[in-house]
């Protein structure tokens, strides 16, 4: 186990019952799966999805989410969709967001928004195979998949059975996320994913009176970590308020989020 790379193809040694991870087929054309990730909760994942995603749609590409953070989900409150999805009888048609967005999530699924989710890891393995084979997604330039926190089984069925182009990392600034994030970062590279860009929220507050930037969180590490691994492309996000509003009205489509993600654009469209 201690030299395991979770390649089962290729694997000569017995893991009991284990299997090779079986490899999704999407009802749909998706040219590019971009994993959002963090190595813990609270940093802003989510909010980096839905900023990514409608910024991207803005720009004239088929954008799309796919809510990987089943028991914790947040992406349909953020866009103001609360109506139940349905099948056709063949599919489940997505959500589609006021520009467009196809969306599914467990929350569009539940009788109630507010329900728990109390489920084991195979079961929610289960429901992301079907997030990914039963909704008819059609043509899709960018499928944004957030993620939970963690290195556990949902990130490793996802790096698994999806072809993932590459990750996007969310960290903040103190140095104990940073420590967290790193392992992410290292199992991106134990599955030979690439890691495209990392962001930083919570980067800094700018005074709206005088325009000075202050380090709430300490100094950023941002720039150590992305040397450190060799990733080029960066952006920070700073502390504001309207984040929380935007979020909260189900209106962060009509947030102005794209100035912070100019160098991670440039990688995303030259994928």
């Amino acid at each position: 186990m201690a030299n395991c790379d979770h390649n089962c193809e290729n694997c000569g040694a017995k893991c009991g019952d284990r299997t090779a991870p079986e490899k999704f087929t999407a009802n749909g054309n998706i040219k590019n799966v971009i994993g959002i990730v963090s190595g813990k909760g609270g940093v802003g994942k989510s909010l980096v999805t839905g900023l990514l995603s409608s910024e991207i749609r803005k720009q004239g590409f088929r954008s799309s989410i796919l809510d990987a953070d089943i028991t914790g989900p947040s992406i349909p409150k953020m866009f103001g969709i609360h109506e139940k999805v349905f099948s056709d009888g063949h599919f489940i048609m997505p959500a589609i967001s006021k520009n467009g967005i196809k969306i599914i999530s467990m929350n569009l699924c539940l009788p109630n928004e507010n329900d728990p989710v109390v489920w084991r890891g195979p079961v929610v393995a289960g429901v992301l195979q079907q997030f990914w084979e039963d909704v008819e997604w059609g043509d899709t330039d960018f499928m944004f998949v957030d993620m939970p926190p963690g290195t556990g089984d949902v990130p490793l069925t996802v790096f698994q059975s999806l072809p993932v182009k590459g990750i996007i990392i969310v960290t903040t600034p103190q140095e104990l996320v940073g420590m967290i994030v790193e392992k992410a970062v290292k199992m991106a590279e134990l599955m030979n994913i690439p890691v495209l860009g990392i962001v930083e929220n919570m980067s800094y507050f700018e005074c709206p009176d005088c325009g000075k930037k202050h380090y709430i969180f300490g100094e950023s590490h941002l720039n150590e970590i992305a040397k450190t691994y060799g990733i080029k492309s960066t952006a920070e996000i700073p502390i504001n308020p309207d984040f929380a509003k935007f979020c909260d009205e189900g209106r962060i489509e009509d947030f102005d989020g794209g100035k912070y993600f100019g160098k991670i654009f440039d990688t995303l469209k030259n994928l």
